[in-house]
């Protein structure tokens, strides 16, 4: 007999939430019985889902004595910080999509695609990894297999969906001025080097939380890795130009075979018939577009490469979802 599972979505209301429900919507899962968490302010929101109308309770710290099997929280680090350790202590295995605990020792930070092990080691928390890093370690994996990296330059062209419903307004609405809801400047017609907190040394938040992730995930806690992280006015998916220093030389055609055969990655490289991965062609899709791949010949055992993702789904609600199948 299947087991029936029960799976809390915390968040719901939230652009995360949301397209976490419409993945699941996709993917019909069989056995499966869900409830809707949200803010004090959203409670009492109804959403349809699966061809019926759920309302969007309240989270507290009772929400949970009811039971589950899996909760997905994307509803900001302070919830997750609150409620995830209590929905853990009942039972329920959390896939966290803040920042709260991915670099919690004891707790694994997992890409399905690239270090699905991890997951076993869970004690009751998995954190999912910051958009940006997902879409990047999906393609670096397997060229760390086959030639070991030894050096990582990222520079990322982010769209506003990261930074939430109100960035989206900020875009949509032109704002310039008094009316910014979310960015310090202008996003419309502009393009802002500044993604989360600035830090002491220079670098912002966004781009620590990448460079650390980075060697979580990949198992190289000394692995050189920078990072510049740039807000575009681009709705949703994230692009990245990524150069990766190998400690082993390449044939370019075997790097591009390499990608064009790993789980979760969709080669796009074609330049003489300006095929190349675009924001338009990875919206709505869960796979890694990969392409503009050459030699960095300022260097040797070096590469160039460009890639796009969906930030919202696999960068968030799809990479969490993919967690939860790997452990049913």
């Amino acid at each position: 007999m299947e087991k029936n599972y029960k799976l809390a979505i915390v968040g719901a209301t939230g652009l995360v939430g949301r397209t976490a429900l419409k993945v699941l919507e996709e993917k019909n899962l069989p056995n499966f019985e869900y409830k809707l968490f949200c803010s004090k302010k959203s409670a009492g929101t109804e959403i349809t889902f699966m061809g019926k109308k759920y309302t969007a309770y309240e989270l507290t710290e009772n929400s949970f004595d009811e039971g589950f099997d899996f909760a997905i929280f994307s509803a900001g680090g302070s919830t997750s910080e609150k409620f995830a350790p209590i929905a853990a202590s009942k039972g329920c295995i959390v896939i966290d999509n803040s920042s709260a605990f991915r670099m919690d020792e004891s707790v694994p930070l997992v890409v399905p695609e690239v270090n699905p092990e991890q997951i076993k080691n869970n004690k009751g928390i998995i954190a999912n990894p910051n958009c940006s890093t997902i879409q990047a370690v999906v393609a670096l994996k397997p060229l760390d297999d086959k030639y070991k990296i030894k050096r990582i330059v990222y520079s990322t062209y982010q769209a506003v969906s990261g930074a939430g419903r109100k960035g989206l307004t900020d875009l949509l609405n032109k704002s310039t001025g008094d009316d910014l809801i979310k960015f310090p400047h202008q996003i419309y017609n502009n393009c802002l080097p500044h993604i989360d907190v600035f830090m002491e040394d220079g670098y912002t938040k966004e781009e620590h939380k990448m460079i650390n992730e980075t060697r979580k995930i990949l198992g190289k806690s000394d692995l050189k890795v920078t990072a510049t992280t740039v807000r575009v006015p681009v709705e949703n998916c994230h692009g990245e130009s990524i150069n990766v220093e190998f400690e082993k030389d390449f044939d370019i055609e075997e790097v591009k075979n390499t990608l064009k055969n790993s789980e979760g990655i969709i080669l796009y490289d074609d330049p003489s018939n300006n095929i190349y991965p675009l924001a338009s062609v990875a919206n709505g899709r869960d796979e890694v577009f990969v392409g503009r791949i050459r030699r960095d010949f300022s260097q040797p055992n070096t590469i160039n490469f460009w890639c796009v993702a969906d930030n919202i789904r696999k960068g968030a609600a799809t990479n969490a979802i993919q967690i939860m199948e790997k452990m049913i």
